[in-house]
């Protein structure tokens, strides 16, 4: 979901710049876990060949050597496979920009780059139009614990101003590091869906994932289900609250948010309501497929590269989910071997770099790690089969990372099936996976699109919410 597509070597080779405008410096900054790291990309060519190094001012680094770099039409390659990062990129000579995305190991967002250090900083911290720019209502820092391993939740706790509201929503982000805006390319979904639910006269708590910003406790080996034990505790911090006894609580989550709310809903009787944004129906296997699918297209990759690339990836998503239950060293066995088989050809027809090794190593700190390993094998039929509450499920036509035909189609199917009669299925046209007004639905296009997130999607919530009985 907010990790795009997993590829084979994490590779997509676009088609397609204007070499002039591209041999320069580029400036981005990075957003790891709510802070900001600076890069320069220095990119020049010597005869035919396309040659970059790269900075890292805030670690001290200056001068770093980049494998490849590949330029054709006005898309731009750039790959680093000691540090196991690439960079895909297109140059708009409207703009003077390069708008693309950023992959390092697991993590995976879409970065700008500037011809200049200033343009970089001042878009940084440009105010998106739907920011909110006063708070009419009540604000509160809260904090509360997950008694399973005793992490603290920081956030934020939201009243309409008379300090009364008959409902509360949780809000549950996607996958990926988040804050409790769920703050990605510049945008701040969360902040935006809090205030509007806010001033529509609905109580709102949204948190720091654990491990994120003031939240303790360690991201990296949580799986979606020790995420649904941080809703569980948030749950029970509003019923400890005197002046919340009488609220309805309800789960909104977004994209992994969407799958673990029902997870939450199928066990908690005090869920009263869910509201799934771009959450998953079908198995995630099957739908991580389709992702990988959609982004190549999307990519332009020949269709006889896509069909190998699939089938490889399928191969190698089918050992992992075959084998869920067996410890991580003895997949990493069954996962090499494989690889090997895949990567081998590749590494001999580029002369050996990156090597088959660095390329194993990088894609299994990605497949073998304990958050991927339980995503990739979860059914979320399974517990969408046992929500007996009202359920509003929402997605868009363009979204590229969760598809919306077959995903709200399975949600509808599996929740009716179970005699659930309180189900609202709406897929908004044109809108992506962040619920943005888009062009194609591309992950490159979320950061230019200055709309957070469509009003009639937020109008959509509030006024169900307020209808519930």
């Amino acid at each position: 979901m907010k990790k795009y597509s997993l590829l084979i070597g994490f590779v997509i080779l676009f088609t397609g710049v204007n070499a002039q405008g591209i041999l320069r410096d580029w400036y981005g900054i990075l957003n790891v876990s709510g802070t900001s790291l600076h890069l320069v990309f220095h990119i020049s060519k010597v005869a035919d060949k396309y040659s970059t190094t790269m900075d890292s001012p805030d670690q001290g680094a200056r001068g770093l050597p980049i494998d490849s770099t590949q330029v054709k039409g006005n898309d731009v390659t750039i790959i680093g496979s000691k540090y196991g990062l690439v960079y895909t990129g297109t140059f708009s000579a409207d703009s003077d920009k390069i708008f693309g995305t950023f992959k390092q190991r697991a993590f995976s967002t879409a970065l700008t780059l500037f011809p200049n250090k200033e343009s970089a900083v001042a878009d940084k911290a440009k105010i998106r139009p739907q920011d909110p720019k006063d708070f009419p209502y009540k604000q509160e820092e809260v904090r509360f614990v997950n008694p399973v391993g005793q992490d603290t939740l920081a956030g934020t706790l939201t009243l309409p101003s008379d300090g009364k509201a008959s409902r509360i929503v949780i809000l549950i982000t996607g996958s990926g590091p988040q804050n409790r805006n769920e703050e990605l390319l510049d945008h701040r979904p969360f902040l935006v869906w809090s205030d509007w639910l806010t001033r529509n006269g609905i109580a709102v708590l949204r948190y720091d994932d654990r491990g994120i910003a003031k939240s303790t406790g360690n991201f990296k080996t949580a799986t979606s289900a020790d995420f649904a034990d941080d809703v569980e505790a948030a749950i029970k911090y509003i019923n400890s609250r005197a002046d919340l006894q009488q609220i309805s609580i309800g789960l909104m989550g977004h994209s992994e948010g969407g799958m673990i709310a029902p997870m939450v809903a199928s066990l908690d009787k005090d869920v009263k309501f869910i509201i799934l944004l771009a959450g998953p129906g079908v198995p995630i296997v099957d739908l991580m497929l389709k992702q990988n699918e959609d982004q190549m297209r999307l990519a332009g990759t020949t269709k006889a590269v896509m069909e190998k690339a699939l089938l490889d990836t399928k191969a190698l998503y089918k050992v992992i989910v075959e084998n869920a239950a067996m410890p991580t060293a003895e997949v990493k066995k069954k996962v090499d071997t494989l690889l090997y088989r895949q990567l081998k050809p590749i590494a001999d027809a580029n002369h050996g770099k990156p090597s088959v090794e660095e390329n194993i190593n990088t894609t299994d700190r990605v497949l073998l790690s304990p958050w991927f390993r339980y995503f990739l094998a979860f059914d979320p039929r399974n517990y969408l089969a046992k929500v007996k509450c009202p359920v509003l499920a929402l997605n868009g036509s363009l979204d590229m990372q969760v598809n919306a035909a077959a995903n709200l189609a399975s949600i509808q199917q599996t929740l009716t099936a179970n005699g659930n009669k309180q189900v609202q299925i709406v897929e908004f046209p044109g809108l992506n996976h962040l619920f943005q007004p888009a062009k194609t639905g591309s992950v490159a296009e979320y950061s230019q699109i200055e709309t957070t997130v469509d009003p009639v999607v937020l109008s959509k919530v509030s006024e169900w919410i307020n209808k519930l009985q």
